[in-house]
């Protein structure tokens, strides 16, 4: 549904991208990821055809985006991050105007603007000044307008900005249900909203493409040891050398404070748990949690942008 084939842009002698390729199919909600500066703006703005590349090619159902990019821009739904908006006009007016623009034929614009209002939950400020409404709200019109004509394809630039929690929550279920049948590109810099609605990411560094492959996929390539957290009641030295004499642990770290808390690395090639839960036991200590780290969203991307990463993981 999306493809890019070896995408540079140069802005006069600075390489914004270099050979970024990927794809994208059908149905798939996929988070673009970078630090800033990484170009993932100019990648986006190359496929939703606000600017040419300087080489590499772009598609977008097929269409090129050089050759089609009207059609392309008629069955795309963008929202950048700072959503252009007429202010003065109301939320109603504002929607018909765009879907008038995208090509919506003047039978069905009353109907669509209904449906996308009706989505994007804007029944009660349908008329009201869009310059009158709160930050999540033109959140939400912005969203509304990107929806109109039903596109296949939805581009979104950090959607979730300025929403209150409950607002979030609402944006993220809407954007889960919008995928299956719609192909979304979601950039966004929370990478725990990423985790949760993200089959699959892409991160770009320094205009360049450094991993695409699900989380998951991600946290075991790049994740050297397996990690266990476990927590004891009762005198732990004797239980420290007995981890760190068992084979296949790496490095066992405890920290005292009340309870003894153990940070314990293995071959992430062994299931441990159940030895080391066993042993604990042996050793007259109180068992009171046992549980696995894995790489966060948020270390894999440090590890993947930054020269000198320090990965810690999160429990799961």
């Amino acid at each position: 549904m999306i493809e890019a084939e070896g995408l540079t842009k140069y802005y006069g002698p600075i390489g914004a991208i270099r050979n970024v390729s990927f794809e994208i199919e059908k149905g798939e909600i996929v988070g673009f990821l970078g630090p800033n500066g990484a170009g993932k703006s100019t990648a986006i703005k190359i496929l939703t055809c606000y600017m040419p590349p300087t080489s590499g090619l772009a598609r977008v159902d097929g269409l090129d985006v050089m050759e089609d990019s009207l059609k392309i821009r008629q069955r795309i739904g963008y929202l950048p991050e700072n959503v252009p908006l007429y202010n003065d006009l109301t939320v109603r007016r504002f929607l018909r105007f765009a879907a008038s623009s995208k090509g919506v034929e003047a039978k069905r614009i009353h109907a669509e603007t209904g449906r996308v209002i009706s989505a994007c939950g804007l029944e009660k400020n349908a008329d009201r000044i869009i310059g009158n409404l709160s930050k999540g709200f033109r959140q939400r019109v912005g969203l509304a307008q990107a929806l109109l004509n039903d596109p296949d394809v939805l581009v979104l630039d950090e959607p979730t900005i300025g929403l209150d929690p409950t607002q979030i929550i609402e944006m993220r279920r809407l954007i889960k249900d919008l995928g299956g049948n719609r192909t979304v590109l979601l950039s966004s810099h929370i990478l725990p909203e990423v985790a949760q609605l993200c089959q699959r990411v892409i991160i770009i560094n320094k205009g360049e493409i450094v991993a695409t492959d699900s989380p998951a996929n991600l946290t075991s390539q790049l994740q050297k040891t397996a990690k266990i957290i476990m927590e004891v009641s009762g005198a732990s030295e004797a239980l420290q050398q007995a981890i760190e004499s068992m084979a296949g642990v790496v490095k066992v770290s405890c920290v005292n404070n009340g309870t003894s808390r153990f940070v314990i690395e293995t071959d992430p090639h062994m299931d441990m748990r159940s030895r080391i839960a066993s042993l604990a036991i042996e050793k007259g200590c109180g068992l009171l949690e046992l549980r696995t780290m894995q790489l966060s969203l948020e270390d894999i991307f440090m590890q993947l942008v930054t020269e000198d990463p320090a990965v810690e993981g999160v429990e799961s």
